[in-house]
């Protein structure tokens, strides 16, 4: 049986290694059979800590090199933020912001803050998917406020071509570079202000934003906390060419998977959050062991952490959220006894704003004049294809 397993593993490696040109994983790029057999065959490849921070420093430049991240590096400049319209609510505060990702492009967002001062506080990514309404939706609106009342300050911002993000379309071959940079960017305006922990810095979004968040955590160890929802699978790759449009799961030298990359996070802490309807069904049995394994190496197996949900489908709902409540509470050191409870986390207390107040610009208040324009223009000006 051994020798048999071992042989179509054999075949199945070099078909998919050797046996195609494009560089490209994209959606449902094996079978669950084939991905539980990959990720026997990475497992393989290190006996220890040693050996797979070595296969770890592969894949995260494969990251780099295939979103062509590198060539980001000395175009960021200033942020220039724009932050205005500032509301009270009850226990956290909202303003619209934007900030410069790099010349002419902007990152457009929400910026939700604890009403209660204090001279530090930690500091959430807010990246959202594809899910209805993006970062106007309730959903979104509820799980920044809770945070911001427990004690961080969240940036909820755009996907490129969604919301107030239409510089491009959210189908430019480099939308996985751009949204990686403006996470970056997003990440560094939070820890120039003076009101952050640096030492406190959490990243969750679900679906297309767990792929966010667990990218961005892979390559950049100033994340300090990570919660990706509903995203990190063996055998689906991202459907959209924001998650997978750009070869960051393959090269000449390597091939991976989403569970290697979210295992970068390591030792960092990580919470897992799976459902019963979608490419996350297996993360208890397939997905999870083997980042638990990466994690034993560090001998932190205790700070990665999966909540599965078989009855639910795809999506950030209240039972996904108040797991991550709690997982940030306590590796963010938060405060969760200012947020209500009974029986539960009650978040009645958010208020849903309509999307026009969440607006950066409206006709009141225009976009910058020197903003690049169009798919061509951005790329031309970054001169990465």
């Amino acid at each position: 049986m051994k020798l048999i397993l071992y042989i179509l593993l054999t075949i199945f490696i070099n078909q998919n290694l050797f046996g195609q040109e494009s560089m490209l994983c994209t959606g449902h790029y094996w079978t669950e059979d084939e991905a539980a057999l990959m990720l026997k065959k990475f497992e393989s490849e290190w006996n220890g800590l040693a050996s797979w921070e070595k296969r770890a420093d592969k894949i995260r430049d494969g990251i780099i090199e295939g979103m062509q991240l590198d060539k980001m590096d000395d175009i960021s400049g200033n942020f220039h933020a724009i932050i205005r319209n500032t509301k009270e609510m009850d226990g956290y505060i909202v303003e619209n912001i934007a900030i410069e990702s790099f010349p002419g492009f902007y990152v457009t967002g929400n910026l939700y803050r604890p009403a209660q001062k204090q001279e530090k506080y930690a500091a959430v990514l807010s990246p959202h998917g594809h899910l209805a309404n993006k970062r106007f939706t309730h959903y979104i609106q509820k799980r920044c406020a809770v945070l911001a009342r427990m004690g961080a300050i969240v940036f909820a911002y755009d996907m490129v071509g969604y919301g107030e993000s239409q510089q491009v379309s959210h189908k430019i071959p480099i939308a996985l570079l751009l949204q990686t940079y403006n996470s970056k960017r997003v990440l560094d305006y939070l820890l120039s202000r003076p009101d952050v922990d640096p030492e406190r810095i959490g990243m969750t979004g679900g679906s297309g934003g767990g792929t966010q968040t667990f990218v961005l955590a892979a390559i950049d160890d100033r994340i300090r906390v990570s919660a990706p929802v509903v995203q990190v699978s063996a055998h689906f790759f991202g459907g959209c060419v924001c998650e997978s449009g750009m070869p960051i799961h393959k090269s000449n030298e390597h091939q991976t998977n989403n569970v290697e990359i979210a295992a970068l996070c390591a030792p960092r802490p990580m919470l897992l959050v799976s459902d019963g309807n979608d490419w996350t069904r297996n993360t208890p049995r397939v997905e999870y062991p083997y980042i638990q394994k990466v994690y034993s190496l560090y001998d932190v197996e205790h700070k990665v952490e999966n909540v599965h949900l078989p009855l639910e489908k795809h999506d950030y709902g209240f039972s996904k959220r108040v797991a991550m409540y709690n997982f940030f509470s306590h590796y963010l050191k938060l405060n969760s006894r200012n947020v209500p409870y009974e029986d539960g986390y009650k978040e009645d207390f958010v208020t849903i704003l309509p999307e026009s107040d969440l607006k950066v610009f409206d006709e009141n208040f225009q976009t910058p004049s020197d903003l690049l324009q169009g798919d061509e223009a951005v790329m031309n000006y970054l001169d990465i294809r």
